[in-house]
């Protein structure tokens, strides 16, 4: 039987989270695996909303892009458009903290230290987990440099994701990675050396067994 078209909310690049109006706090993200992701589900037929923080690739043309810069402003395109979609990717690396306050000029050099007061971030993926519907499906990415598999399950649980694709720091800014896979009611799968391309397309086949299930047409 033929997929069902999906209409597929992807987020990817890192955010940025500023200090002053040219200065900001970031990560090496550089948003390669969402624009694959994005790529994958148009080949397969499906619709896609982009969501991308500051990325130097071009995204496709046949996606809808939304431009973000800021945690703050990823969280509140992705809830604009969440319920209109069927499955949320977050593929971007949201900053977990934010500067308290930003600065409306350019701080000056002084003398003196300059101490930073941070604070949380909103988390978009518990958010997404929260509010989804019965046959909505929320993918989350997790990159973790110590005890990758405990950790990663525990994101997937505490947010009530459907599936959740864990990776070693290394994975960040290269062409090429290993992935492990785990859904709640399945046991870690391993997606070997591969590049991100060939990642993507595996993914989007997942996901959309995913949502098979979730319709009961699997």
């Amino acid at each position: 039987m033929a997929n069902k078209k999906l209409h597929f909310l992807i987020t990817a690049g890192g955010t940025r989270e500023y200090i002053d109006p040219v200065r900001f706090i970031s990560n090496a993200s550089s948003g390669q695996m969402g624009i694959a992701l994005a790529r994958a589900a148009l080949q397969a037929g499906h619709t896609v909303t982009l969501i991308t923080a500051p990325t130097a690739l071009k995204p496709p043309k046949e996606a809808q892009i939304i431009a973000v810069q800021t945690s703050e402003q990823m969280f509140c395109a992705v809830k604009d458009v969440f319920s209109d979609c069927d499955i949320l990717i977050m593929a971007a690396a949201v900053s977990d903290y934010k500067p308290a306050k930003t600065s409306p000029f350019k701080l000056k050099k002084q003398q003196n230290e300059l101490v930073l007061h941070l604070v949380p971030t909103r988390d978009i993926l518990a958010w997404a987990g929260r509010h989804k519907q019965p046959t909505q499906r929320v993918v989350g990415f997790a990159l973790e440099d110590r005890d990758l598999f405990a950790n990663a399950e525990e994101k997937l649980r505490k947010k009530h994701l459907d599936m959740i694709v864990a990776n070693a720091p290394t994975a960040i800014g290269a062409n090429a990675s290993v992935l492990h896979v785990k859904t709640p009611d399945s046991e870690w799968q391993t997606l070997p050396w591969a590049d991100k391309i060939r990642h993507a397309d595996e993914l989007i086949k997942m996901i959309e067994y995913l949502s098979r299930k979730a319709t009961n047409n699997p």
